[in-house]
């Protein structure tokens, strides 16, 4: 079989893929992306015709720049506490010997088997100030009154880090499944201390997978729905809380579709550029290996 006739039988084979990638994704983004673009009023709903109306209004707006600031200050800050904890969890996890090892694995990944709703909840029963987790704090003698951890910041980015940690563990500990046992031994033997061998040798090897992780991490921090709805609640808007009162409360439809295609189009370059980072430093892992 020739060459291109190889390479239209791969075409063909990935059709059936491709048309529901079309169907269920690009369709849908394509019509939100139209959407934006037309125009709304209160008494007459969704007008035909092209405006930058609704982008004009996000942009100059100070109310919005503020919701994108907060959304993105609280993915980069649980972006960083879960690169940390999972990168840490991962290593510990990496050392240990079997049945152990397999046991704490599904410790650690049981987050994602419940539903995000139902651990969100469970979240808002230890937050409130008669929770557990005020009534620890008070019983040590660590804080003199309750912390308001529910409708704030604080609370959304503890929930969101517990959701989100075990994206970052199996991105990190399939990279540490790679990585030679002999140069972990060859660094002790070479005089390295254990906390050095993880700073100086495990860690630079993992940073692959620490990148892949907090790259998941941020972009589902960022469009995060269900934990700031909850935690925060009406008060702590983030950019899919605020999209979703655009379209179901007010029915300002166009003004949420634009507020979803910014927020796609923030979430796109931050993966593009990630992406370039991570591949530098793949690029560099492997010349120094062949070095």
């Amino acid at each position: 079989m020739s060459s291109a006739r190889r390479r239209a039988a791969a075409y063909w084979l990935s059709a059936p893929a491709l048309a529901v990638y079309a169907l269920f994704l690009v369709v849908p983004i394509a019509s939100m992306a139209l959407i934006s673009f037309q125009n709304f009023e209160f008494y007459g709903g969704i007008q035909p015709g092209i405006t930058l109306k609704n982008y004009r209004e996000i942009f100059t707006d100070s109310y919005y720049w503020e919701v994108f600031g907060r959304t993105f200050w609280i993915a980069l800050v649980v972006t960083a506490l879960a690169a940390v904890l999972g990168t840490f969890e991962a290593i510990v996890l990496h050392r240990m010997a079997n049945p152990w090892k397999s046991i704490f694995l599904l410790v650690v990944l049981g987050p994602l088997l419940i539903s995000v709703v139902v651990r969100t909840l469970g979240w808002a029963l230890l937050f409130g100030s008669t929770g557990l987790a005020n009534k620890a704090l008070l019983a040590l003698g660590l804080v003199a009154e309750p912390i308001a951890f529910m409708y704030s910041v604080t609370g959304v980015v503890v929930a969101l880090t517990h959701v989100l940690v075990p994206f970052v563990v199996i991105s990190v500990w399939a990279s540490l499944q790679r990585i030679d046992p002999a140069v972990e031994r060859a660094a002790v033997s070479l005089g390295a201390r254990q906390p050095t061998v993880v700073r100086r040798v495990i860690v630079p090897l993992a940073m692959p997978g620490i990148l892949s992780g907090s790259v998941m991490v941020f972009a589902l921090a960022a469009s995060a729905f269900a934990t700031p709805a909850i935690i925060g609640g009406r008060r702590l808007k983030v950019i899919a809380t605020a999209a979703y009162d655009e379209f179901l409360n007010t029915l300002n439809w166009p003004l949420g579709a634009s507020l979803a295609v910014l927020l796609l189009a923030a979430n796109v370059l931050v993966l593009y550029a990630s992406n370039r980072l991570i591949e530098r430093r793949y690029k560099a892992v492997f010349r120094e290996s062949a070095a």
